[in-house]
């Protein structure tokens, strides 16, 4: 039966060892609903369309989900061993095999079958997912951040150029401070230990460095490992705090921007 969820409006289906037509009318609700519905059991899956396969009988978990997307996984490894896009359209029915789920796009003339023989669950389920997914910066991106929003980095921050080859690698951003000093960046996205804090010396060690005219380096990071901080002012160097977050926001922000906002 229905049980109704104690906190939230949302109702919920879980039925465990259940026989094949009651699992049948409980699939055909939860779809009919606009349900993610969970299938794990016996079953077999065929599909036919731009080519076509038979996977032969096993225990299986298929996840038929409200948009009409369809997976089914095996025990083993994290990618759907057969699947259908969103859009597709489910027809639920016994058969002489057993529970068949149909999964299908018309326009495609493409479809998967999946047979349950037996079934150890079904889970008819009114999940709610509003959510922003989001992807937090790499490197490369906190670089192109700070190229297009010096200021996250400092105020008054000038960015010449991006990626100056060195001996020992690649000075992620060489510009001036609001002084015109100088100024050398290396980026890290997750928290700089000592290492980091040696590879920036490393670049350092190759400038053309004139007493008269000081040049500033600056490591650009989330956090600060222990150590790293000590080293920092051991060779004199720098920390700004910066994470992936903020400068995904700032991608976010140019994405955004009409490009005559770029025109002068």
């Amino acid at each position: 039966m229905w049980a109704e969820n104690v906190e939230t409006p949302q109702r919920q289906l879980v039925l465990e060892n259940p026989p094949l037509k009651e699992a049948e009318k409980a699939v055909k609700g939860g779809v009919s609903r606009h349900r993610t519905v969970i299938l794990a059991g016996e079953c077999t899956v065929e599909y036919d369309g731009r080519a076509s396969s038979k996977l032969g009988s096993g225990d299986r978990v298929a996840l038929l989900k409200p948009d009409g997307s369809a997976l089914v996984h095996r025990p083993r490894d994290y990618s759907p061993v057969n699947w259908q896009p969103s859009g597709s359209i489910f027809r639920t029915r016994l058969t002489e095999d057993g529970l068949a789920v149909r999964v299908y796009r018309r326009k495609e003339n493409e479809s998967m079958e999946i047979v349950f023989t037996s079934l150890s669950l079904v889970a008819v389920l009114d999940l709610v997912d509003a959510a922003e997914f989001n992807l937090y910066a790499s490197e490369k991106d906190m670089q192109e951040a700070i190229l297009f929003k010096p200021e996250i980095l400092e105020e008054g921050f000038r960015p010449m150029t991006k990626e100056m080859p060195v001996d020992p690698g690649f000075i992620d951003i060489i510009g001036y401070d609001g002084e015109s000093r100088l100024v050398v960046v290396e980026i890290k996205r997750v928290k700089a230990s000592k290492d980091a804090v040696r590879q920036l010396k490393k670049y350092m060690d190759v400038m053309d460095l004139d007493e008269s005219r000081p040049v500033r380096a600056i490591l650009v990071a989330p956090e600060l490992a222990k150590g790293a901080d000590r080293l920092l002012k051991e060779y004199g160097y720098e920390f700004k705090l910066l994470t992936p977050q903020v400068c995904s926001d700032v991608l976010r922000e140019k994405r955004n921007k009409p490009l005559t906002a770029f025109f002068r």
